[in-house]
């Protein structure tokens, strides 16, 4: 397997585990696993992925990379990484191996609460160190949700079994139903007793704040005004503030966070393309045709067709 400079290997697949390198699983899917890997391994995914993924390590060490955002995870950390930005993980490097369970699904709209406390940038959410009192439960939810996750709705729910290596993706609307309420638990019980990450060292929490602003909405009529005074800053100490301290300007990263949403809407929707740019924030199509090229490389029409979801 080809490994780059910083020691992350290359793309790595697994064929029927649906946590491939290429594309994850439609977003109307819940498709989870349990892997143990040893070192080596490595997923890499340069558009991001239409759902979004949780790892709950049980042993071994990870790394994981969300755009900007890196975090390592051990035994008791749960990591989220939302959709639609370039993401890796793999082993860390000098571990012997790292044990965890992997969930792609769409996310309930309620638990972005609780995660928000845990946002490390860039849509990576690192809730670390939850109480060792609630790991073994939190492991029993992932049995359980492994379980549920076959139940045909016909016959009685299937007994919850130690982990297997077998990839459970729940089709039917009552087994995404459970699965989704066994997630649900889990992110319940770590956000509760857990510590937020500390935040960057020297970021100014009114500029985190304004960042969370644009991340939570990026289509909004956003101006560096509007965003200094939700962060009740002048516009000029605001805009001065951002720029140093994330290096990039306020509407530079506002640009930044429309076209990842306009990539997330092109990938999971049958939106047409003038509405995905309106949907964004871009008042002229001309103008979004063109910035989307300039960072995706293709027209949006083009990215769709690559990228998009084939069932939707």
């Amino acid at each position: 397997m080809p490994v780059r400079a910083d020691g992350l290997p290359g793309t790595a697949a697994h064929p029927d585990s649906g946590d491939a390198g290429g594309p994850a699983p439609p977003p109307g899917l819940v498709v989870l696993g349990h892997f143990d890997q040893s070192p080596g391994y490595g997923v890499e995914r340069p558009h991001g992925s239409v759902s979004w993924l949780f790892t709950w390590t049980i042993a071994g060490r990870g790394r994981l990379w969300q755009g900007g955002a890196r975090t390592t995870a051990g035994a008791g950390d749960l990591v989220v990484l939302a959709p639609g930005v370039p993401h890796r993980y793999a082993v860390e490097p000098g571990a012997r191996h790292w044990q965890f369970w992997w969930v792609h699904c769409q996310a309930r709209p309620s638990w972005s609460t609780w995660l928000r406390p845990y946002l490390t940038g860039d849509g990576m959410y690192a809730v670390t160190s939850a109480p060792a009192g609630v790991r073994g439960r939190v492991g029993t939810a992932f049995r359980r949700m492994q379980a549920d996750a076959r139940w045909t709705g016909t016959e009685a729910p299937p007994a919850v079994s130690p982990p297997n290596p077998q990839v459970a993706v729940a089709h039917g609307s009552a087994a995404r139903e459970l699965a989704l309420c066994a997630l649900e638990e889990v992110v319940l019980l770590t956000t509760a007793g857990a510590r937020p990450t500390a935040p960057r060292p020297g970021l100014d929490a009114r500029i985190r704040r304004a960042q969370e602003l644009i991340d939570a909405d990026p289509g909004a009529p956003h101006t560096v005004r509007s965003l200094a005074e939700g962060v009740a800053l002048s516009p000029s100490r605001f805009a001065h503030l951002f720029s140093r301290q994330l290096g990039r300007s306020p509407m530079r990263a506002l640009r930044e966070a429309r076209l990842r949403h306009a990539a997330r809407l092109l990938e999971s929707t049958d939106l047409p393309v003038e509405r995905v740019a309106a949907a964004s924030g871009f008042v002229s199509p001309f103008h979004f045709n063109r910035a989307f090229r300039e960072r995706y490389g293709e027209p949006p029409g083009a990215y769709r067709t690559t990228h998009g979801d084939p069932s939707g």
